[in-house]
């Protein structure tokens, strides 16, 4: 296999057959180039502005969706493809080169907050995590519908295993993106707040595109189970979108009928740290907690001999993810329930 290195306006997901790519945008600080991996299969009944893409490592400290990705770069077959499958491991490779959420090779910047008005195009957003913003709006959304972003909570936050996506207003587009995060097989799918500026799924959903997220593992390690989910999630959207040839059977929760829909739309889902200190947990992922619930403590080591502030669930739910790494900021979501749809 012979992965060509191009420039952006050479990249060709249009004609038929197979091509593998190093996608090149100019580096930052060296006399040299960030190399984007990006594998494209295109069928003979492609049409145009329909297909899939996956993406691995938005933040480069994420790594199911890599690895999943890499294993099917090795096990999709042209013949089996009848539109148009792009795959991408590492989207972020000033982040991933570094194992960070930001990228700190690079500009610092959080490629799942880059795209907005103006990245890429304005000096002041010129940097590269900008530009790959730019690079997937110019050069992929025109070519495809269905976008999956494979997450994972770094060293920031453990998560049970979710699939999820915004609320729309567009039904069709809703339903599409439910049923299609249902085929991942996670325990839980979560319809979560709309309100965080410059996601890459935002992004993709305002443009009727059907976009789900998630997160597949957590503490910058490698989840089995998430790699599974998130490799079999793909092949299923490939195949039920028309991309793909093939049957795929149901796997894990989706199998056994035990997949939770939750949303966190509600602020009160959401736990911040009251100030900076040392997070214990109580509770573990995935448990259904009452409002009032204790799900962890919240020590200050400044104020050694007082009692720890009780971290509570501020409605009945499950407690979908909580603080990872001890040591918390001021501020960050320390402890997340999401509510049943109703």
């Amino acid at each position: 296999m012979h992965r060509r290195v191009i420039q952006a306006s050479d990249l060709d997901l249009e004609s038929e057959g197979r091509r593998d790519y190093w996608v090149s945008l100019s580096h930052d600080s060296i006399w040299g180039d960030w190399l984007i991996p990006l594998t494209v299969w295109v069928g003979k009944q492609a049409q145009p502005e329909k297909g899939l893409v996956a993406f691995g490592s938005t933040h480069g400290n994420e790594y199911e969706g890599p690895i999943a990705i890499k294993h099917l770069l090795g096990e999709i077959d042209i013949g089996s493809v009848m539109g148009r499958i792009v795959l991408v491991p590492v989207v972020n490779p000033p982040a991933f080169q570094f194992g960070t959420r930001e990228s700190v090779g690079a500009d610092g910047v959080n490629l799942n907050r880059a795209f907005v008005d103006g990245a890429g195009k304005v000096p002041s957003m010129s940097g590269a995590t900008h530009r790959i913003a730019d690079f997937v709006r110019e050069h992929i959304w025109p070519h495809v519908h269905v976008v999956l972003d494979i997450h994972a909570g770094g060293d920031v936050a453990k998560f049970v295993p979710f699939t999820g996506f915004h609320r729309v207003a567009d039904r069709q587009q809703a339903e599409t993106m439910l049923e299609t995060a249902r085929w991942f097989g996670m325990p839980f799918i979560v319809e979560y707040q709309d309100q965080t500026p410059g996601l890459l799924t935002t992004d993709s959903e305002r443009r009727g595109k059907i976009s789900i997220g998630g997160e597949f593992g957590w503490g910058a390690s490698i989840n089995a189970d998430g790699v599974r989910y998130a490799r079999h999630g793909i092949l299923a959207a490939g195949i039920h979108t028309g991309q793909m040839t093939g049957k795929i059977a149901r796997i894990g929760h989706h199998a056994t009928g035990t997949q939770h829909v939750v949303e966190t739309i509600d602020p009160e889902c959401f736990v911040p740290a009251p100030w900076a200190g040392h997070f214990e947990p109580l509770v573990e992922c995935g448990s259904a907690v009452e409002q009032g619930q204790m799900v962890g403590f919240l020590h200050d080591f400044q104020r050694l001999d007082e009692d720890p502030w009780p971290v509570c669930a501020q409605l009945d739910g499950y407690l979908l993810a909580h603080a990872w790494l001890a040591r918390v900021q001021q501020g960050q979501h320390i402890a997340v329930i999401g509510q049943d749809v109703v």
